[in-house]
Order: structure tokens, then sequence, then C-alpha cells
């Protein structure tokens, strides 16, 4: 949605209303005069401004003299200058699609207010892009915020949901449905700016999960005091993986073809257990059987108090609260989500049932 043609729509809205209004107190005016002036009937103080305003060349309505006809041609002239301005407003208006755009800002405006666990990206920058197409990949509800209207073009040209405004004022992640989202990506290019879009997602909705770019270590730090769930600096991240392509390109290359893409055979997600809705908490590895049960590789475990199992063993104990970090084929995936029972959890994503 942009703020920027919806502004412009509403000017061309007050503009019109303007020169109506204009109008309309012209015709009081005329009509006025030649009730109380030229002592007409209201019948005929109407009539006469009705056919003088649209100079269709009717004889005059009753004798004037020559005030009243220096008052009719005066009227005349502002009648002309009023409906040309109302005229030209309305022609610039079809020609530049404002009408189309208003249809179109008020569905997207009811759609993004339907929105409900969905997903916001702040800044479409080179960083926010890749995300979008990674949350695309997915199949996840999510919009964009942005205050570039070449980035706003850009969003909505690829389809995706957009927003133009400043992501670090609260009002802006109201329209985006802040407190009904379940995740907030701050990508902007400024550590500042991130850090306050941060802190405001925090204050509006403390069960949002924060994800937020960091251009330098201190900055890291800041934005983890600040309330952020995860914070990714992509220099350090990108220094990593080009390290780990030196030195191990295979794993690399698995690792990218299961985290990424949308040409994947093998995923890996995420699962929280819910003991309202999960029969396996309580029971070990080897009792649920999940793996012969759905073909899906348990790697992970990772505990409500933050400790994480890697590689659990058949003696390994489901718990209340775990998030089970499985790998396997979307089918399988989507059997083990199935036996598991819906995920309730705000701050996790729900696996992907498609």
């Amino acid at each position: 949605m942009y703020s920027t043609l919806e502004q412009k729509y509403q000017r061309i809205q007050k503009e019109l209303m303007a020169g109506v209004i204009a109008l309309v107190g012209v015709f009081l005016v005329g009509t006025l005069w030649y009730r109380f002036v030229e002592r007409w009937s209201w019948e005929d103080a109407a009539y006469m401004t009705v056919i003088t305003l649209a100079t269709v060349g009717y004889g005059e309505t009753r004798p004037l003299e020559a005030r009243g006809r220096l008052f009719t041609i005066a009227l005349i002239l502002m009648g002309v200058v009023s409906i040309g301005y109302i005229v030209n407003r309305f022609t610039e208006a079809v020609i530049q699609g404002y009408f189309q755009h208003g249809i179109k800002i008020r569905q997207q405006r009811r759609l993004m207010e339907s929105l409900t666990e969905h997903y916001i990206i702040c800044g479409f920058s080179r960083t926010g892009r890749q995300i979008a197409i990674e949350f695309r990949a997915e199949g996840v509800p999510f919009v964009v915020i942005d205050s570039s209207l070449e980035s706003v073009q850009l969003a909505q040209a690829n389809g995706y949901m957009v927003y133009q405004g400043d992501a670090t004022l609260d009002e802006t992640l109201f329209k985006v449905g802040i407190d009904r989202a379940v995740c907030i990506v701050a990508a902007l290019p400024s550590d500042a700016e991130n850090l306050y879009v941060v802190l405001s997602a925090k204050t509006l909705n403390p069960n949002i999960r924060a994800i937020a770019r960091s251009s330098t270590e201190e900055a890291l730090q800041k934005l983890q005091r600040a309330g952020a769930d995860a914070v990714i600096s992509p220099y350090i991240t990108g220094g990593k993986r080009m390290a780990a392509a030196a030195l191990r390109p295979q794993v690399m290359d698995f690792v990218d073809g299961i985290i990424s893409g949308t040409d994947r055979q093998l995923y890996m997600e995420e699962f929280l257990l819910d003991p309202a809705a999960c029969p396996f908490v309580g029971q070990t590895l080897e009792q649920a059987n999940l793996r012969s049960q759905t073909g899906a590789l348990l790697l992970a475990i990772r505990r409500a108090n933050g400790e994480l199992i890697g590689g659990p063993t058949a003696e390994t104990i489901f718990m209340r609260g775990d998030v089970l970090i499985a790998m396997g084929t979307a089918e399988q995936l989507r059997t083990l989500n199935q036996m598991l029972g819906p995920i309730r959890s705000k701050k996790l994503r729900r696996p992907r049932k498609g």
C-alpha cells in the first residue's frame, strides 16, 4: 500500500470537493441575489442561476437592469471558473488513474487488516529482498515496510504486500498489524533504525519474535540488550560462510540446499511440543518411534531452558516446551507435523503444510 499514492488520491478528493463546494457557493450567491435584490420568487431565482451557470443560452427569466446584468456576467465567470476547475481535476484523476489507485488502496488496506500470524520485513534493500524471496518460497504471509517510493514500487512489482512508511514509528507498525504478527525482521541499513524498530516492536507486542540486522559488533550487542531474539551481521555471517565454503564446500552445499531455495528436495523445520496437543511429551525417542512412522530425521532438541541436545539418542525424553529440529522431505515433515499436533506458539512459525 503506497502512502504517497494515498496522499495524492486524498489530495484529488479534496480538490474535487473544494470545486464542488465553490460551485454550490456560486449557486447560492446567485439565487440569493435574484431573490432579495431583484425581488424574484425562489423558483425564478434558482432557475435563472442554473441556466446562467450552465450557459445554455436561454433568455432572461425577467427583464434585468444594468446592475442585474453586470451581476449575471460576474455569475457566469464564477461558474465557468468553478466548473472548469472541477473538470480539470476530474480529468487529471482519470488520466493518472487515481480512482483505480483508490480502489487498490482500499483493497490492500482491508487485506492488511485481515492479516494474522504474519511476518513483517522492515526495509526492502538487498537484504530485505532476499528475505522476501525466502518467505515467498516458504509460503508464509508477510508485509514489507519501506519509506522509499522506489523500493515500494519494486516490492509491488514483485507482487509483495507493501506499506510505505517509517518503520521506526509506532503508527506505521500498527498499520501493518504488529499486534497480530508473529515475527518482525529489522533489515534497515541503519543500526540505529533497527534498534528503534526492535524496541517499538517489543513494546507493542511483547510476544513477537524480533530478528535484526547489525553492521557492527557493538550494534549487535545493543540490539540483543534491546530484546532482539536474533541478531545477524551480514559481514560476520558472510565471512563465516565463505570460510566454511573454502574449508568444507560439500557440507556448505548440503546445508544451503536444505535451508533455502525453491527447488529443494530436503527441508529443515522446527516443531514446538505443546503438551495440550502432543501425545509424545514424557515419552522417549524410542517410544515415540517418529523416525519409522514419518521418515523424518530428528537432528536436535532445544529444551525450554535453552539447552541444545544434538543428535538425540533413543533414551532422550521429550519434555514440555521442547523445540524439535527435524530434516526430511516436505511430505515427511507434513506427516511429522500431523503427529506432533497443531502448534499454538506465537514465538515460532508454524511448520509448512504444503
